[in-house]
């Protein structure tokens, strides 16, 4: 009687092994979604004053941006849909942005918490970012090949991309293909199609 029963009772172990391998195995799968490269390496400093690079980032799933707090023509809409990804992923510490302004002579810490404030940003992992303006318009062209400079014919005095990079938890830029299967590298920051697009792929590399 005791070896049936042992036997049942392994049966049943076997079983749900079988069953919860898969799901295991399944949540750790990386996504269909591309590796472009490593995120270029970076320290600046956040809207508290603290020190933020690259690595704070590492084991999140995180959008950069690049902006600055006094323009006129686009930020607006970018940081609208930055607001619209805090709602989605508020509370979710495997979650972060990072806006990178290109104006930092003039957005000190001080202003972008300010900035931050009057948005109603509440993400603690949503970091304002500013340093020397030469560092940072590196990051962007070299780091990210992402254009940002100044103009002083535009609106605003400067130029940037309304292109978001997304990153995920080891620091690899990721992206989705387009429907001829080439990768989008970035994505529409300013567009309700690439905001909702970004959405499900970060949904992707939260599971990974």
């Amino acid at each position: 009687m005791k070896n049936k029963s042992y036997i049942g009772i392994s049966f049943i172990v076997l079983l749900f092994g079988i069953w919860a391998v898969p799901k295991i195995v399944a949540k750790f799968q990386k996504s269909d979604l591309v590796e472009i490269g490593p995120v270029p390496s970076f320290e600046l400093t956040d809207q508290n004053g603290k020190k933020i690079s690259d690595k704070d980032y590492l084991g999140k799933v995180y959008v950069v941006e690049f902006f600055f707090t006094t323009c006129p023509t686009i930020c607006p809409k970018m940081n609208q849909n930055m607001l619209l990804l805090q709602k989605e992923f508020y509370g979710n510490p495997e979650f972060g942005i990072a806006s990178i302004t290109i104006n930092p002579e003039y957005d000190t810490p001080q202003v972008l918490k300010e900035h931050a404030e009057l948005l109603g940003v509440k993400h603690y992992n949503w970091h304002f970012l500013t340093g020397d303006k030469d560092y940072i318009y590196s990051l962007a062209q070299k780091g990210f090949n992402l254009y940002a400079g100044e103009n002083k014919n535009v609106a605003g005095g400067f130029e940037h991309s309304g292109l978001f990079a997304l990153i995920d938890k080891e620091g690899k830029i990721r992206c989705r293909k387009d429907k001829f299967g080439n990768p989008i590298l970035y994505y529409d920051g300013l567009e309700d199609s690439g905001v909702q697009a970004i959405k499900e792929d970060i949904k992707k590399l939260l599971e990974e």
